[in-house]
């Protein structure tokens, strides 16, 4: 009986194992994956020039300094202005290294002998150079958040930073040295896969979704439930706080609005989750509805929430785009990469 019930428990597990594998480690083009690398760390570079350069102005203000739970965990000092100097040239410097790319491999051949040696090291040090940038802007934000604002919009750049180094990206062809555009312009039959970046991107994904989803809870903890929050006048307030002239305009003329509005922005967070299971035009029409309404809150209230609008970017098919990068060496299309 015992071997009739473990032979019943097999396929369940081979099935189990089989869905876990389709939701997290599909094989995507690695064309997509670098396209993402690209516009992550751009972002990177925009974030600490701009709406997280408070850092700077955080060094030396060590009597305002109160350290979220992961600074607290890792035991980090007061930012100074040499710390705050230094992880702004390391990010920066990290960041620009990574989106060269392949490009690294053109000035690693007048140093190294051979270009098979060439090609292992620039891919290699952009790999490298990618973890040194996810500590560093790791490092950055902790001090960012920890002068009494903590920026959730930020999580989904955060852990995208952190999990696209794991993935191998070749960066160059092993037997010629031209251009080779990358996207519709390339055979789609040359085209490399890897389950590492697939589930690269679904992290991704799934720190942009839950960044919405988890919304709900501090709504909760402020007016007790859902239901106050909604019904609040919390929109109304905020329009006239920080509101623009059109929020202005809202108030004095259509007050009405706030509240359907506030329903249906919980409506949108408390359904985030079923992006996750979208699909072709239906995950297109998602991904407009959710840009519609940072667009909204951008025009109403100032509120932009960017970094999470990029990562939006890893729901979609980026290697359409025709991105001119080295022609790889690496197996066609269907030679899965799993590391």
């Amino acid at each position: 009986m015992g071997a009739a019930m473990t032979a019943e428990r097999r396929p369940f597990a081979a099935s189990l194992r089989t869905r876990l594998r389709a939701a997290f480690l599909t094989a995507v083009p690695l064309s997509r994956v670098r396209a993402l690398q690209v516009i992550v760390h751009v972002m990177v570079i925009l974030d600490v020039l701009t709406f997280s350069r408070d850092v700077l102005a955080h060094a030396g203000n060590a009597a305002f300094y109160r350290p979220v739970a992961l600074a607290r965990l890792l035991h980090l000092p007061a930012v100074t202005p040499g710390l705050a100097a230094m992880l702004l040239a390391v990010i920066l410097l990290g960041s620009a290294v990574v989106i060269a790319g392949g490009r690294l491999d053109g000035m690693l051949k007048r140093v190294l002998r051979g270009r098979r040696d060439s090609r292992r090291a620039s891919a290699r040090a952009v790999r490298v150079t990618g973890v040194v940038v996810a500590v560093a802007y790791w490092v950055w934000m902790l001090y960012s958040n920890s002068y009494g604002y903590v920026a959730h919009d930020h999580m989904a750049l955060l852990v995208a930073v952190a999990v696209l180094p794991t993935v191998r990206l070749p960066l160059s062809d092993a037997r010629a040295g031209a251009e080779a555009p990358v996207g519709p312009a390339a055979d789609a039959a040359t085209e490399p896969e890897s389950e590492a970046g697939g589930w690269a991107l679904r992290c991704v994904q799934i720190a942009v979704v839950s960044t919405y989803f988890f919304s709900i809870i501090p709504k909760i903890l402020y007016t007790g439930s859902l239901a106050a929050w909604g019904n609040s006048a919390i929109l109304t307030w905020a329009s006239i706080r920080r509101g623009s002239p059109i929020a202005h305009w809202l108030v004095e003329n259509a007050p009405w609005v706030f509240v359907p509005a506030q329903w249906a922005g919980l409506a949108i967070e408390a359904l985030s989750p079923v992006v996750l299971f979208l699909r072709g035009k239906a995950l297109y029409v998602s991904i407009a509805l959710y840009l519609g309404f940072h667009l909204s809150t951008l025009l109403l209230l100032g509120i932009h929430f960017l970094p999470t609008v990029v990562c939006w970017a890893a729901f979609l098919p980026l290697e359409r785009i025709s991105i001119p990068r080295r022609s790889s060496n690496i197996p066609r299309r269907g030679v899965r990469e799993t590391s």
